[in-house]
């Protein structure tokens, strides 16, 4: 799955190239296709496309993910911004993007963003994350049974790091109240999502939420 950043800068950003150095950079959506370092194959078979918003922002992140629906339906398209919000982040995902985050992030973040959004899942910052956690947990819940019964899939470590997980925390701050590595966390996680199903946290977190009588 090739790596295509559209970005007025000339050069990749350097977490950009240590995450995915074979990844191509273009100006525009228009130039995808057409240099002689891009192949079919660059831009036919589920490409992800890292838009770096610029100073238009709104305008052209909406010109932009409407440009790489008509070219590639089967993209994948992540919003990275200087400065992110979470109104922007949620109307880059009405537009069609299935994730949205910080343009500076360490590379191993970018690895697993592409990781979430390859098997199906969305990528949201973490505050906004936390929020919608919070949000759609108040609004609907699981039987206690049911609940239960998901947990008793997971091994006594991956439980703890779910329910961490599901409170809306960060890889670091679960590994920090659990006494464990952040790559432990990432493993127990991912052991997790296949166990369960859940494409990623805030379905995770909806999963394991339960049903609280005179909630409503």
């Amino acid at each position: 799955m090739q790596d295509i950043f559209v970005s007025t800068l000339t050069e990749h950003i350097s977490s950009w190239a240590e995450a995915f150095p074979e990844s191509k950079l273009v100006a525009d959506v228009a130039s995808v296709g057409t240099g002689p370092d891009f192949t079919d194959a660059d831009y036919q078979e589920k490409p992800t496309y890292w838009l770096h918003m610029n100073e238009d922002r709104q305008q052209w992140m909406t010109n932009t993910i409407a440009a790489i629906g008509q070219h590639c339906a089967n993209a994948k398209i992540v919003v990275l911004a200087n400065v992110p919000n979470h109104a922007e982040s949620l109307h880059a995902l009405s537009l069609g993007a299935v994730g949205y985050a910080h343009a500076y992030v360490a590379p191993e973040v970018l690895k697993e963003i592409k990781t979430v959004i390859s098997h199906g899942g969305l990528w949201l910052g973490q505050q906004l994350l936390q929020h919608l956690i919070e949000t759609s947990t108040q609004l609907a819940g699981n039987k206690p049974e049911r609940v239960d019964s998901l947990l008793a899939r997971l091994t006594r470590r991956e439980r703890e790091v779910a329910i961490e997980a599901a409170k809306g925390l960060s890889n670091k701050e679960i590994a920090r109240i659990l006494n464990i590595t952040e790559r432990t966390v990432k493993a127990h996680l991912a052991a997790t999502f296949e166990r369960l199903g859940a494409k990623d946290r805030l379905q995770l977190a909806l999963m394991l939420n339960k049903y609280q009588p005179g909630l409503f």
